[in-house]
């Protein structure tokens, strides 16, 4: 259920979302607001779960990340304690930026960052030494067209 926001709250978290570091003054005088009110709705998203951890966004080239590849995993396995298995190996993974239980043909799709096609195989031949899976289709990602992180609010 979506929570109830008006529209400081949405100029808050839109705010927040371009630049968390910003200071509350800073946010105060964009939003329209005075800063303690706007640090008390800042508190409640908080206590709401409407705002999570806050962190920094890296950048994967220039940290040497530069091979994305989209990994898609069919397995003929859905017993409670494979998949037990299979998320805790993912959770495990560095590599993996993130992983989704698809409906359709696909199981799983993993967005999988690493140096280079070498690495790949590196990861995806441990992968398969931990967990049994039926068929994996790999996708290098030639060029990042669009990525955010920034929810509309």
């Amino acid at each position: 259920m979506a929570a109830a926001l008006d529209a400081i709250d949405r100029k808050i978290l839109a705010e927040l979302q371009e630049d968390a570091s910003q200071s509350l003054d800073e946010i105060a005088k964009k939003v329209g607001a005075s800063k303690t009110p706007v640090w008390n709705r800042i508190r409640k998203l908080k206590e709401a779960g409407i705002i999570g951890r806050q962190t920094v966004i890296l950048d994967a080239d220039k940290l040497g990340l530069e091979a994305c590849f989209f990994v898609l995993i069919r397995t003929s396995e859905h017993e409670q304690g494979w998949q037990e298995k299979f998320l805790k190996t993912l959770k495990d993974r560095p590599e993996v930026l993130e992983a989704h239980r698809l409906a359709g043909d696909i199981d799983y799709i993993l967005k999988v960052r690493v140096e280079n096609a070498k690495a790949y195989d590196v990861f995806y031949q441990a992968l398969i030494a931990e967990v049994k899976i039926f068929n994996v289709t790999a996708l290098l990602s030639m060029e990042e067209i669009k990525a955010t992180t920034v929810l509309k609010v």
